[in-house]
């Protein structure tokens, strides 16, 4: 399978936890052949979506850990499945490269997860599709609603909606002498759309991450875990890690979203679980692989991968070629 992989430079990858950089190991010990490319390397030229990729050797070193032929441009649909991790601010240039995702679709490529359910998943809004899981929530930009919920639930957490890894994320409590000032900040004066769900103790036992694969759920989630004197669990705010077995109400959420998202096109999906509430829907580049891998008997990547062969071969076996003319390119057929 020629496996084309869309994140962020590799060189910047923090090989011990990156979980893109797990999943092209696996794909590479099953012998497939891997390129990669960043998502200002697309383009659509005339009709056509293509790709300035470069051919990726893996190499057993951790540090200087592969090597990149000269870029050159490929069609998108002449790859078996095109993979896209790119690691979120959701901005306008990520919302760009799902349009051109989009197109290559429809000249054949095979993406994962799907582009149009990308964007129609806010990785924080998405839980509104399944409220009866989520904590009490509200989206504003409008300061006196804001209070009024803090009003009501005394105790709470504002978001951005297009934030990763913890960043800019508030607890305020009802008592908080910088109320206003957290409120302008986190809205910009009014001028950014935010969320605020009620605060969860449960996050003292950590924010479970729970990945879907294929719609089926791995059998541990990552709970992580605040450092002390921090609200936050993000393994990018300090937070540790700890692997542990799904508990019943993980998998009741699991299996009431799985499917629903398995069929919209999201492959790989980590949801966001403090205690019993389900508090985000992640989809652009779930995260939590290897420290699963190293704690545990289960390999998410190799789960991940079975998963892309499987879709691969359901492509073949359906006949839903690429466009003849992708084939006559020789840059993938040497």
């Amino acid at each position: 399978m020629n496996l084309l992989v869309i994140a962020d430079p590799l060189a910047t990858f923090k090989t011990y936890k990156d979980s893109t950089y797990a999943m092209m190991r696996e794909a590479d010990r099953r012998g497939h052949r891997l390129f990669a490319l960043e998502p200002e390397h697309l383009l659509l030229r005339d009709t056509r979506v293509l790709g300035m990729a470069s051919a990726v050797t893996l190499k057993d070193d951790s540090h200087d850990w592969f090597d990149a032929a000269p870029r050159a441009p490929v069609p998108l649909a002449e790859f078996d499945l095109v993979l896209m991790r790119k690691d979120p601010p959701f901005d306008n240039e990520y919302l760009y490269s799902t349009h051109l995702l989009d197109l290559a679709e429809r000249q054949g490529a095979l993406v994962v997860n799907r582009p149009q359910a990308i964007r129609d998943f806010n990785e924080k809004l998405a839980v509104a599709k399944f409220a009866s899981f989520a904590p009490p929530t509200l989206v504003t930009r409008l300061e006196s609603v804001l209070r009024e919920f803090l009003a009501e639930h005394r105790d709470v957490i504002f978001k951005p909606l297009d934030g990763m890894g913890g960043s800019g994320v508030f607890r305020v409590r009802e008592d908080d002498p910088n109320i206003g000032v957290i409120i302008e900040t986190i809205t910009v004066y009014g001028a950014r759309t935010i969320m605020a769900q009620r605060y969860l103790p449960e996050i003292r036992d950590g924010d479970k991450r729970v990945l879907l694969i294929d719609g089926i759920p791995a059998p541990y989630a990552l709970a992580r875990i605040p450092k002390a004197g921090e609200t936050r669990g993000n393994l990018a705010a300090g937070g540790t890690g700890v692997a542990r077995p799904l508990t019943d109400r993980d998998r009741e959420i699991a299996s009431a979203l799985g499917p629903t998202l398995r069929d919209l096109g999201l492959t790989l999906v980590g949801l966001d679980v403090i205690g019993s509430h389900l508090t985000e829907i992640n989809v652009t580049s779930p995260t939590g692989m290897q420290e699963i891998a190293q704690q545990t008997d289960c390999n998410p990547a190799a789960l991940m991968i079975d998963a892309l062969e499987r879709l691969h071969a359901a492509r073949r076996s359906g006949d839903r070629t690429a466009p003849a003319d992708a084939a006559a390119s020789p840059s993938l057929h040497r």
